[in-house]
C-alpha cells in the first residue's frame, strides 16, 4: 500500500465496513494496524486492551475498507464489561461482513463457542480468521477449521499469522473484492476516523500497560486533557492517568518518579513519530475513586453506559 494512495475515479470507487470480532488477546487490534499500515490501535498482553471500537481506514486497489476494531468479546463480570462486550457486538451489526479472529493456539474455548453462538445473531457473511498458525502444526490446523465450522458456517476460512503477516495480502484483497461499488467514506491519506486526542490517549495507556504489567489493575484510563498546536510546530500535549485508589498512585509514579518518567518518554517517542513533529508530554496523576461507575466516562472512551 502506498502512503498517499491516488484517489479513483468516482466509478471505479468501492468501499466496505469490516468489524474485526474475537476473544480478548486474539491478535484484532495487531490484525488492523498491519491492513492500514500504520497504527490506530493500542496492542498489549494485558486482556481487554481495546475498550470501544475503533475505526482504521486501508487502501487496496479502487476499495477502501473501513476496519472496526472492536473490545475482545468475554464473560462479563463488571458494567464496564458489559459495555465493551455490547459495543464489540453493536460494531459487528453494524458492518459489512464480520471477520471472527481465533488464536489458532488457545482453539476453541468457553470464550470461542460463546461468540460462535453469538454469530447466529447477525445478518451479515462471517469469515473465520485463524491467526498465529506458525506457532500451530498443519493437521491441528485443519482439524480446528473442521471444528469451527460446525459451530457456525464461515462464508470462508482464511489462516494467518497477524505478526509476522503471512496470509495477510491474500486476506486484504479477498476483502477489497468483497467492497460494494460506492464512493470512499474517507479521505485517500486519512487512516482513522479517531480524534488524535483520543488517539494519543490510547498510546499512552499503552505503555502504561507495558510498563506495568500485572502491577496496576485493570481499572485504569488515560484522557487527554490538553493539547496546543504550538508556533515552532511542536505540539503540547497534558495527560491524566486516572486511578482507583490512593494506593495506586505510587504504582504509577514510581520511586523518584522513575515510573512515570519512563512512561511519559515511550509514549512521547511514539507520539513524536506518528504525529511527524517534537511533543512535549506532560502526565499527571489522579484519583478519581469508582470511575467505572460514571457514565462521563464512558462516554470519554465512546462506550454507552450500562443501566442496571
Amino acid at each position: 500500500m502506498s502512503d498517499q494512495p491516488a484517489t479513483p475515479s468516482v466509478e471505479d470507487m468501492r468501499c466496505g465496513f469490516v468489524a474485526v470480532i474475537g476473544a480478548p488477546n486474539a491478535g484484532k487490534s495487531t490484525l488492523v494496524n498491519l491492513m492500514i499500515g500504520s497504527k490506530v490501535s493500542i496492542v498489549s498482553h494485558k486482556v481487554q486492551t481495546t475498550r470501544s471500537t475503533l475505526r482504521g481506514i486501508a487502501i487496496e486497489g479502487n476499495a477502501q475498507i473501513v476496519f472496526i476494531d472492536t473490545p475482545g468479546i468475554f464473560l462479563p463480570k463488571r458494567r464496564l464489561d458489559r459495555a465493551m462486550v455490547d459495543r464489540a457486538w453493536s460494531g459487528a451489526g453494524d458492518a459489512d461482513l464480520v471477520l471472527l479472529l481465533v488464536d489458532a493456539r488457545k482453539g476453541i474455548d468457553e470464550e470461542v463457542r460463546k461468540i460462535a453462538k453469538g454469530l447466529s445473531g447477525l445478518q451479515q457473511d462471517v469469515v473465520l480468521v485463524l491467526n498465529k498458525i506458525d506457532l500451530v502444526a498443519r493437521d491441528s490446523l485443519l482439524q480446528l477449521t473442521n471444528d469451527l465450522n460446525e459451530l457456525h458456517a464461515f462464508s470462508e476460512t482464511f489462516m494467518i499469522s497477524a505478526l509476522k503477516g503471512d496470509g495477510v495480502d491474500d486476506l486484504r484483497s479477498f476483502l477489497a473484492e468483497k467492497c460494494a461499488p460506492g464512493h470512499w467514506h474517507f479521505p485517500a491519506d486519512q487512516i482513522s476516523d479517531a480524534p488524535k486526542y483520543y488517539i494519543a490517549a490510547e498510546i499512552t495507556r499503552e505503555k502504561l500497560y507495558h510498563r506495568l504489567h500485572d502491577e496496576l489493575p485493570y481499572a485504569s484510563t488515560v484522557e487527554t486533557e490538553s493539547w496546543v498546536d504550538q508556533k515552532d510546530g511542536s505540539i503540547r500535549i497534558e495527560q491524566v492517568v486516572f486511578v482507583m485508589r490512593d494506593s495506586q498512585k505510587p504504582i504509577v509514579i514510581g520511586k523518584n518518579g522513575q515510573t512515570i518518567k519512563d512512561i511519559g518518554s515511550q509514549a512521547r517517542a511514539e507520539l513524536s513519530e506518528i504525529l511527524d513533529c517534537k511533543v512535549h508530554l506532560f502526565l499527571f496523576v489522579k484519583v478519581r475513586g469508582k470511575w467505572g461507575d460514571d457514565p462521563a466516562r464512558y462516554k470519554a472512551m465512546g462506550l454507552d453506559f450500562p443501566r442496571d
